[in-house]
C-alpha cells in the first residue's frame, strides 16, 4: 500500500469520528438531555403531625450468677481462644494489647499495671461475675470510649462459661455464689 493511499484512509477516519462528536454537541444543544422528570398525576400527600416519641430502651442482660454452677469450662476455653490474641491469661504473664486476665475476678477495675482507656481507668469497683457480664455482654455499651474492639458475647450461656473458666484462672479462686 503506497504512502498517499494510507493518507486518504486516515483522513476518512479521523473525519468521520469528527463529525460523530460534532453531531453529538449539536444534538445534545438541540435536545436538552437534563429535562426535570415530573409526573403526570401529582399525588398531595397530606403531612401527618405524629411525633414519634423516641424511647430509649434500656438493655436488660440476662444474668449469669445461676448459670456459673453448672458452666462447663471446657467450652469457656475455647471461647477463650478468641481473646488470646489480645489478653494473656498466665500467672505473672506479660500484658499484650490488652492486660493479662489472670486472677480478674474480683480484680479492681482500671487499677492493674496496664495503661486503660480513660473510661475504664475511671471505673471503682470490683470486676465481680456480674461486672463481667456487663462487660462481656457488649464492651463498648458497658463503657462508652473503651479501646477495645470486641463486639462481645450476646448468648448468656457463653458469658457463663467464659466467666467460670476466667474464674479458675487464679491461685484461689473467688467462690461461686
Amino acid at each position: 500500500m503506497d504512502a498517499l493511499r494510507f493518507n486518504k484512509i486516515a483522513a476518512a477516519l479521523l473525519s468521520g469520528v469528527l463529525l460523530i462528536m460534532v453531531f453529538g454537541k449539536i444534538g445534545n444543544i438541540l435536545v436538552n438531555p437534563k429535562t426535570e422528570i415530573s409526573n403526570a398525576y401529582p399525588i398531595e400527600v397530606p403531612e401527618k403531625n405524629e411525633t414519634k416519641s423516641k424511647v430509649a430502651e434500656e438493655v436488660i442482660i440476662e444474668p449469669v450468677l445461676a448459670l456459673l454452677a453448672t458452666a462447663d469450662l471446657e467450652s469457656g476455653l475455647k471461647i477463650s481462644k478468641k481473646c488470646v490474641a489480645c489478653h494473656g491469661f498466665d500467672a505473672g504473664g506479660p500484658n499484650k494489647i490488652g492486660p493479662n486476665l489472670y486472677n480478674i475476678v474480683n480484680k479492681d477495675q482500671g487499677k492493674a499495671d496496664y495503661a486503660y482507656s480513660k473510661v475504664l481507668a475511671s471505673l471503682s469497683g470490683k470486676w465481680t461475675y456480674e461486672e463481667l457480664n456487663k462487660f462481656l455482654y457488649k464492651p463498648k455499651l458497658y463503657s462508652k470510649g473503651t479501646k477495645m474492639n470486641y463486639a462481645g458475647l450476646s448468648k448468656t450461656k457463653d458469658r457463663a462459661n467464659l466467666i467460670a473458666w476466667l474464674r479458675t484462672k487464679s491461685d484461689s479462686p473467688v467462690s461461686l455464689p
